[in-house]
């Protein structure tokens, strides 16, 4: 049974004491990283000025404490490299090896669609490990049906989660242990999977992020949550971290994030039954949600998902009481966020609560990293929520079995 804390409370100031994350005490398990030579972009956008930065909330900012140690060995450009994911084209991930050691990146996710071979792949992604100053988080989306990267030899076609959705729980059990198990033998750490948003029956693919592509378990809310329960130890037990998406939910819009600032979803309250999906994923123990970019006006009357404090922090962090990885959809080429210069929408995200900042364009690494940069060392409340979130992603590192805090 989840616990429930306080609700956000949008005109409350929560203040923060500088520094009261930045642990400098050193630990054996963790090597310290090499020494950083920082490369702003000149054309970077630049960030908000701190006073232009809404204040982060305390439990936004809590570190993770078995891993609180090793961030503290980090510089400020190790932290601010941990809190990115960078796509690169799956078929041709060496691209980003240069990106990854220059901005220390965290994540590098695999873009695109690929027939190659398990062997190929595996080779790929183990020279990127080997290039970085840090073990890499490797993500790809690996749902099935429609948004299935690797399809080569080595990779059956997996059936749609609507048809695992309708099917009997052992199969689908069966069907993400060997498809995770697959994934974790070249590499992959991390899929962008389940979707746990419902899409209601009446719906059905005129919602057009995921309904179209029966991407949902199901159109009940309560039998969507009985898959996740079903995938993410499924998954997990196979070595394959789960992402809970789009929280809190993309099943009811009729626009698609990527290609729209028109994806608002009214419906959605903090007591709606859609949300019991991403609880039943959190009691399960996944490892990270993602949220979405689009607009939830009940919630938030301001900002999308992904720019929203009392999205993230107040309801998924506060009344619902996940304490794991939060990641962004993407925030590079996505139209939700195109109004909002690249590097302030890094900036937003983790202020607002979110610790993994995705994008499927390596050329936003430079100003992303450089954004978050400044508006720590501009900000010590920042600088504490940059704290957090690269303990998150390094705790999420330590489950893969990548790391020891």
């Amino acid at each position: 049974m989840r616990q429930r804390m306080r609700w956000w409370s949008a005109g409350a100031t929560v203040a923060i004491v500088a520094g009261a994350l930045a642990v400098r005490s050193a630990t054996d398990d963790v090597p310290p990283p090499d020494a950083l030579s920082t490369t702003a972009s000149p054309a970077a956008a630049s960030p908000p000025q701190p006073s232009a930065l809404p204040s982060p909330s305390m439990s936004a900012s809590v570190a993770v404490p078995a891993c609180a140690r090793a961030v503290g060995r980090l510089s400020i450009e190790e932290r601010a490299g941990q809190l990115l994911m960078v796509g690169t084209p799956v078929d041709r991930p060496r691209e980003l090896s240069a990106a990854v050691r220059r901005h220390r990146l965290g994540g590098v996710f695999l873009a695109g669609r690929s027939k190659r071979s398990a062997a190929a792949l595996r080779s790929d992604i183990a020279a990127l490990q080997r290039g970085a100053a840090s073990p890499l988080l490797i993500a790809l989306d690996q749902e099935g049906g429609s948004v299935q990267t690797l399809k080569g030899a080595g990779f059956p076609l997996i059936p749609s989660a609507q048809r695992l959705g309708a099917g009997p729980a052992a199969t689908l059990r069966a069907t993400v242990r060997d498809n995770a198990g697959r994934l974790a033998r070249i590499g992959v750490t991390v899929n962008l999977a389940p979707v746990a948003d419902t899409v209601p029956a009446g719906l059905g693919e005129g919602n057009p992020p995921i309904g179209a592509f029966h991407r949902q378990y199901g159109s009940d809310p309560a039998a969507v949550a009985d898959d996740i329960r079903t995938v993410v130890p499924a998954s997990q037990g196979a070595g394959v971290l789960t992402i809970l998406k789009h929280f809190p939910g993309l099943g009811r819009v009729r626009a698609n994030t990527d290609t729209s600032t028109k994806a608002v979803d009214r419906a959605t309250t903090v007591t709606d039954p859609y949300l019991e999906p991403f609880e039943a994923g959190i009691a399960a123990g996944s490892a990270g949600v993602m949220i979405s970019s689009a607009s939830y006006p009940r919630l938030d009357p301001d900002d999308i998902a992904a720019f929203s404090a009392p999205i993230i922090t107040g309801l998924l962090r506060d009344r619902l009481g996940y304490g794991g990885l939060v990641m962004s959809d993407d925030l590079g080429a996505a139209a939700a966020t195109r109004a909002v210069p690249v590097g302030q929408r890094a900036v937003r995200f983790v202020c607002a609560g979110g610790d993994v900042v995705l994008t499927i364009r390596p050329q936003d690494a430079a100003p992303m990293t450089a954004a978050l940069i400044e508006a720590a060392r501009r900000s010590p409340a920042f600088a504490a929520r940059v704290d957090a979130a690269a303990a998150h992603v390094l705790e999420a590192k330590q489950r893969a079995g990548l790391l020891r805090c």
